[in-house]
């Protein structure tokens, strides 16, 4: 049996958003590849869940250290209050190999004592470039000014990842960034929940807009669909999602046509991709991959979006890409009209098999990966 070590830098159940799903459902694919794992999590509002027990050897628990002060260390945020010392006392209790899932779990990663282990780094964004994404969209000046500080202090920290003997980014994107400044980097495809296509036949009778509305990114896009798309179509249009702004009720309480459910489970959600006859995905952050662009192409019928949803994926060709505001509703006429029959989802099933997010593919990727380690290569 083969050991190793996972630090994530959450509770990875339940599994209900982007980071901790790929965490999440590569814990159960290595469970299933006979890897006795040591789960290292840091709490800070999620609750232990025993469904971790099942897939993990070990688990550890530490607080998160979130009373700091964000502004006052040289580290970044995101990093230093994940520095429990019991992170590293726990890791030395064997040699396994250990993967830092995202680069605020790396506060030991160039730490003496792990030297010679071998260290593989689950990049989840080029972090200094989503936080100053959301430095763009933050409209609250505290929030605003600590995004920008994060971001500089992560770009700084980003040299760090040398430590770690392998780098595993989630988008093709980002691998294209990280072969230019570490030496050994390759592409595993993001974990989830996906194994067979279920989409079902026929048409549906509303438009989806979902994701987490707490995120500025995710509240932003609702903003602008409802501005510029949703208010120029008759069409029933459902936008889900935890904790919308005031701004965003205010507006969807205006418009006949759409309709607002808020924290719904993922169950609801997924439901709600089968049921929709256009899962409509847009962003103006071209980072990471979208997890639910994954599942809408899994479970739903037509899935619009914009360039920027797309990009680095390799998924055009399932996609229905829209360009301007006025692209997106002439293709809603025509699309909201239109049958997806047993052809189409025939096409797309021949196509996500063939396609990077082939979960059999991810699985056996990161099982060879870190089954043929090469002692030669720990220094």
């Amino acid at each position: 049996m083969k050991t190793l070590h996972i630090i994530a830098f959450d509770i990875p159940f339940p599994a209900n958003y982007g980071g901790v799903i790929d965490i999440y459902y590569k814990l159960k694919n290595l469970k299933k590849n006979n890897f006795k794992i040591t789960l290292h999590c840091f709490e800070y509002g999620r609750e232990r869940s025993k469904k971790l027990d099942e897939l993990c050897d070990k688990i550890y628990y530490y607080k998160r250290n979130i009373y700091k002060n964000p502004l006052t260390s040289n580290l970044p945020y995101i990093v230093e209050t994940r520095s429990s010392k019991y992170v590293l006392r726990n890791l030395l209790q064997d040699e396994a190999p250990i993967l830092f899932e995202g680069l605020h779990t790396t506060y030991f990663l160039d730490h003496p004592q792990l030297k010679n282990r071998y260290k593989i780094l689950r990049t989840h964004n080029v972090e200094h470039e989503y936080y100053k994404h959301l430095e763009w969209v933050e409209k609250n000046f505290f929030k605003k000014y600590f995004f920008r500080i994060e971001s500089e202090r992560l770009k700084k920290y980003q040299k760090r990842i040398h430590h770690a003997n392998l780098l595993c980014p989630l988008s093709l994107k980002d691998e294209l960034y990280f072969k230019k400044i570490h030496p050994n980097v390759k592409f595993i495809a993001p974990f989830h929940i996906n194994n067979e296509i279920l989409i079902k036949e026929g048409k549906g009778d509303f438009i989806l807009y979902h994701g987490n509305l707490a995120i500025g990114e995710n509240n932003q896009a609702a903003l602008f669909l409802l501005k510029e798309v949703f208010s120029k179509i008759k069409f029933p249009v459902i936008i889900a999602g935890s904790k919308p702004s005031k701004e965003l009720t205010h507006l969807v309480n205006k418009l006949p046509n759409v309709s607002l459910q808020v924290n719904i489970g993922s169950d609801k959600i997924y439901e709600l991709i089968q049921q929709a006859q256009i899962n409509l995905l847009y962003t103006e952050q071209a980072t990471g991959v979208k997890l639910k662009l994954i599942n809408s192409l899994y479970l739903g019928k037509f899935c619009m979006v914009n360039e920027k949803m797309i990009k680095g994926t390799k998924l055009h060709k399932e996609c229905i890409v829209c360009s301007s505001p006025i692209d997106f509703v002439d293709q809603i006429e025509f699309y909201f009209q239109a049958n997806f029959d047993a052809k189409k989802i025939k096409e797309r099933k021949e196509f996500l098999k063939n396609s990077i997010f082939d979960l059999a593919k991810a699985t056996k990727n990161i099982v060879s990966l870190i089954s043929s380690q090469k002692q030669e290569a720990l220094n």
